[in-house]
Parts: structure tokens; sequence; C-alpha cells
């Protein structure tokens, strides 16, 4: 995933500078591979505990609204390569996506200490998922508005889908599997996205 400088000074005493500083303090830790203190990101933005925690929320919050940055930003970074159009472009989009994630040194850091909690706020509803869903929503009508994809349910129902089958698959080995099935997902979301097989790649005109 891209990175990002660590928070600059803020303003007042210290390095406070109100919850954007704060996200920007604990992005920064996130990417570099380092646990996100609450007591240790107060003291460096010099405010207490109980201020932090106004700003954020809880740690887990603040670290789900990291993980929703990261994976827009991985996304748009995806989307400069891919190719093809209609549902081919859509899967090349998903296949570097997950593949991106599962290499992120910074998302491997994380799970190797707290593979509990990344499942809880990756695999589950909430904010990844609805930053995840609302992404794909925009590819997806993307690719309906010049007619290379025709879809037959909602598209905010499709994009749900999509998102919690490939979550299921790219973060089997945190469920109980051996190993992310990054094929599998892309062979179970084709189907949705190719309902009808005569229809090739681009699923005719859009609805």
């Amino acid at each position: 995933m891209n990175g990002q400088p660590r928070a600059g000074n803020g303003t007042g005493n210290g390095r406070a500078g109100g919850p954007a500083a704060a996200v920007a303090a604990a992005t920064a830790h996130y990417l570099a591979g380092e646990p996100i203190d609450m007591s240790a990101l107060a003291a460096e933005l010099g405010v207490g505990r109980a201020t932090l925690y106004r700003w954020v929320g809880s740690r887990e919050r603040l670290l789900g609204a990291i993980l929703a940055e990261m994976t827009e930003r991985t996304y748009r970074r995806v989307m400069r390569e891919v190719t093809g159009t209609g549902a081919d472009r859509i899967l090349d989009a998903l296949e570097r996506f997950m593949r991106a994630v599962v290499e992120a040194a910074p998302l491997k850091a994380l799970t190797a200490r707290e593979p509990g909690l990344f499942v809880r706020l990756a695999a589950a509803p909430g904010p990844v998922e609805e930053r995840a869903k609302a992404v794909l929503v925009r590819e997806l009508q993307r690719e309906i508005d010049r007619g290379a994809l025709r879809v037959t349910v909602p598209i905010e129902t499709l994009a749900q889908a999509i998102v919690r089958i490939a979550d299921s698959f790219m973060y089997a080995h945190y469920l109980g599997g051996t190993r992310p099935e990054i094929d599998t997902a892309l062979e179970v979301i084709g189907l949705l996205l190719r309902p009808d097989p005569a229809s090739g790649s681009s699923g005719g005109s859009g609805s």
C-alpha cells in the first residue's frame, strides 16, 4: 500500500492538531509496521489520553478508519493499472487489489500481532467494508454507463456481495484456512458479473 509522511507539527502546545493529526500520526505508525499505542500516540501529539479518545473514539475505531483509508488508497492505485472493459476490468482490478492487500507489509505486521482484531475490522460489516463497497459501486457504475456491463441485481447489493466474497476468500487463512484463495474468489465473483455465459466478457448494455 502507498505510504504517507508522518504528521508534522500541529497547533498549540506540543503537536496537537485535532482528529486529522491524530489519524495521520497513527497512519504513519501503521505504515511503518508499528503498533498503535494510544498512550504513546497521545504523548506524541502533546495531549492527554482523554483528548485523544474524544478525537478518534476507541483504538479499534481508529484502526478501522486507517484500514478503510488504506482500502480506498489501494483501490485507486490498482485502478490506474487495470486493463479491459466490463467484467474483465472489474475482475482485473479485484485481482490486483487482493494480491496487493495480502502482500502489504504493514498489514502483515498488524495481523501478526492482532489477527482477531483485524478480522473484526476487515471481514465484518463496518467502515472497511463500506469503503470497499463504495469504491466498487463507482467502478461498476462506470462500466454500466459505458455499456460494457449489465447487472441483474441492484448495484449496491452486487458490490456488497462481491466485497464479502472477496474478503472471505482473501482472508481465508485467518478464518481457519491455510492460505488466501484469491483465484477461487475471482471464479465466484466472475459468475456474478457474467450471469449469462453467452454474454462473454462485456455483459451487454447497462441498466
